[in-house]
């Protein structure tokens, strides 16, 4: 046991983070309820007991143009954080992935000698691998969710650990099918298709609209069949109703069940995001879906050395799932590689397989248990 109160800054800025930092939070309490944890998150982490400074709702911006837009703000999260450094003299900082803030962030917390956890890597394999010699030197203890990423940084000289993906712990299906389609009004014996556009502005107001134009055409070819939205819970339900009230053909809203939507679905769209790995390890078939605007895919491209975009296509090292990019994402390619998937038994069931063996690849259950472990041997 500790011998007086820890304190811990903690920070997320999307809704990942948000949930994967919340179980982290409850996993280090369970051994330890007098650890004290605040910083920036949403709601999950709230709910876990961490004092928020900053709310997600305000930080989740895609693509350079809107990280542009939004300095001012930027720097003012910056001057705050920095100054509850100072006054709150934490034990320890986690930062949770969201690199474009943590990494700057990270030498903000070296300048003070504060002990700093990095949980869930930012993608220097996806587009920067230059940086691994400077998180090296700022970094204390690197925790790692995919199996590819400790060699990386084990080649650096950190130490980096292995823990699994959190997702096999924090995936849960509350409601079966029966009721979940009656409590959104759709019929459980017609195929359905999920569409799920992301937990971002931007993301749902250039993804839902080719997504439910896709809909009308696959309806064309597949009589009867129904659609459902998963909305995210970092944004309000009205963002999603704005868009989905133009169509003639009007999807189920369904809100706070996104494993729901996942599990319940014939098929999927999906945006391209932690989404696509929640969707693999339910194990329904999908497309993912990515689209930001033109000058930021454009500098994304100059920057990002990978082959895939999706999680599930990067783990497996080769082509799982479609990807429609850019200008790709259009309502007549969606309907084509989306059709297959909903008619052609074998095509599904070559895509459950392939997905099941992403699945065994992110390690066992209990990831979150494993990085408190590594969290309370820093704190002691």
């Amino acid at each position: 046991m500790m011998r007086s109160r820890k304190s811990v800054m903690i920070i997320a800025g999307e809704v990942s983070g948000d949930l994967h930092g919340a179980n982290l939070v409850r996993a280090v309490r369970r051994q330890n309820a007098s650890v004290r944890f605040f910083g920036i998150g949403g709601d999950r982490m709230a709910d876990a007991g961490v004092r928020l400074h900053q709310h997600i709702h305000e930080m989740s911006f895609l693509g350079f143009v809107e990280v542009v837009r939004h300095l001012p703000f930027i720097r003012r999260v910056f001057r705050t954080m920095n100054a509850l450094l100072d006054s709150e003299k934490p034990d320890l900082v986690i930062l949770v992935d969201y690199p474009g803030f943590n990494l700057r962030f990270a030498r903000d917390v070296k300048k003070r000698n504060i002990p700093l956890c990095y949980y869930i890597s930012p993608q220097v394999w996806a587009w920067g691998r230059g940086r691994v010699k400077e998180m090296a030197e700022l970094v204390d203890r690197m925790i790692v969710i995919l199996p590819f990423e400790e060699e990386i940084y084990r080649d650096a000289g950190m130490d980096v650990h292995f823990v699994g993906h959190p997702l096999k712990d924090a995936i849960q299906v509350d409601m079966e099918k029966t009721p979940f389609f009656k409590e959104t009004g759709l019929d459980p014996d017609k195929k359905t298709i999920g569409m799920l556009p992301g937990s971002r502005r931007q993301e749902v107001q250039r993804l839902l609209p080719p997504m439910m134009e896709a809909f009308r055409s696959i309806r064309r070819a597949i009589p009867g069949i129904q659609a459902v939205i998963g909305m995210s819970p970092a944004l309000d339900a009205a963002e999603y109703e704005a868009i989905a009230r133009r169509a003639t053909d009007r999807p189920a809203m369904a809100a706070k069940h996104t494993y729901e939507v996942m599990a319940h679905s014939d098929a999927l769209m999906v945006a391209s995001g932690t989404a696509t790995l929640e969707a693999a390890l339910i194990g329904t078939p999908l497309v993912v879906l990515y689209k930001m605007s033109p000058l930021s895919y454009l500098m994304g491209r100059y920057l990002v050395k990978i082959r895939f975009i999706s999680l599930i296509n990067i783990i497996a090292g080769r082509q799982v799932v479609t990807e429609l990019i850019q200008d790709r994402v259009t309502p007549g390619r969606i309907a084509e590689h989306m059709i297959p998937l909903l008619t052609d038994d074998k095509q599904r069931k070559a895509m459950r397989r392939e997905l099941e063996s992403v699945s065994g690849l992110l390690g066992e259950a209990g990831a979150s248990g494993r990085a408190a472990d590594l969290v309370l041997d820093m704190l002691a």
